[in-house]
């Protein structure tokens, strides 16, 4: 993948009548928005996707629609697929599901809940490794899955696997960046921010780019900051991330993606609903929202 690129962790829309039934004519519109504001790579059933309360078989449906809208459209937007599991079997049949159903590459989280050790994480990444063709990026979620991947062991995977490709790092562990960006500068080994406020600073010590959140609103300005870091326009990026630095903070005030669909609801773009046991903003947290849509990207709502 290409410097500093913009992924979207798109979301999973729902119809208004009902949680459980995907909105297809919505979904095509988040689609389409995304490939016109800046979005190299779409993210399919992810942790934005609501990937915890969708089926296997509606994650493969969504993959297999989205790429779909793509090709009916000319877009050149590829597409990732939330592949991961905390059951090895499980990741490594959606791993192989995945490449079967026309996916670009995988997102593989680190096991959660059951805490697997260093030795457990390479060999539940090894074994997806060998599943699949496809170039896969690990995630790191230390907030969400309770465990953290060393260097010593994204080093054994890069070395042992040629498609072993990136990471999408999670959190403010900088000096991880920092050496997996030294060890492996000379390889195709790319590092993506799993968080909006954080990509210029992990643009700063040699990050490739963002899976954003906030792109589904604002992505053509946060493709705009980062040509201008790629430019050494360094003050020029800055702005840019003070200004969205609102937006950014706000969307994660409540667990990911219960602001992002109210955002996108407030913007008449898909319904805010969510499946349970997420549940959305009180009436104060939507009106708090509101006015950082208002000041932040000036919209009229």
């Amino acid at each position: 993948m290409k410097k500093h690129e913009l992924i979207t962790a798109m979301i999973t829309p729902f119809k208004e009548s009902d949680a459980y039934a995907i909105d297809f004519d919505a979904t095509k519109k988040i689609i389409l928005h995304l490939a016109s504001t800046g979005s190299d790579c779409i993210l399919v059933a992810g942790t934005s996707g609501e990937c915890p309360t969708l089926s296997h078989e509606e994650e493969i449906e969504l993959l297999q629609f989205t790429k779909k809208v793509l090709k009916e459209n000319n877009a050149s937007t590829k597409v990732m697929f939330g592949a991961g599991s905390n059951n090895t079997a499980t990741a490594v049949k959606m791993s192989a599901l995945a490449q079967m159903n026309g996916a670009d590459s995988i997102l593989s989280v680190c096991p959660y809940y059951n805490k697997p050790n260093q030795e457990g994480l390479k060999e539940h990444f090894s074994q997806i490794a060998q599943a699949c063709d496809l170039p896969i990026y690990l995630y790191n979620v230390p907030s969400r899955t309770n465990i953290s991947i060393n260097a010593e062991t994204i080093f054994y995977l890069a070395e042992n696997f040629a498609n072993i490709k990136g990471l999408k790092e999670a959190s403010t562990n900088f000096d991880l960046i920092t050496e997996i960006r030294t060890k492996l500068s000379a390889q195709d080994f790319s590092i993506y921010s799993g968080d909006d406020s954080l990509t210029l600073p992990m643009l700063n010590i040699g990050a490739n780019g963002v899976i954003s959140v906030a792109s589904h609103l604002v992505g053509t300005e946060i493709k705009e900051m980062m040509i201008y870091f790629n430019n050494y326009q360094i003050a020029e990026a800055q702005k840019i991330h003070n200004k969205l630095f609102p937006l950014f903070t706000a969307l994660f005030t409540e667990p990911n993606p219960t602001c992002i669909k109210e955002a996108l609801g407030i913007m008449n773009m898909c319904s805010n609903k969510l499946r349970a046991p997420l549940v959305n903003l009180s009436l104060e947290q939507k009106e708090d929202l509101k006015k950082v849509l208002q000041n932040t990207i000036k919209a009229t709502i």
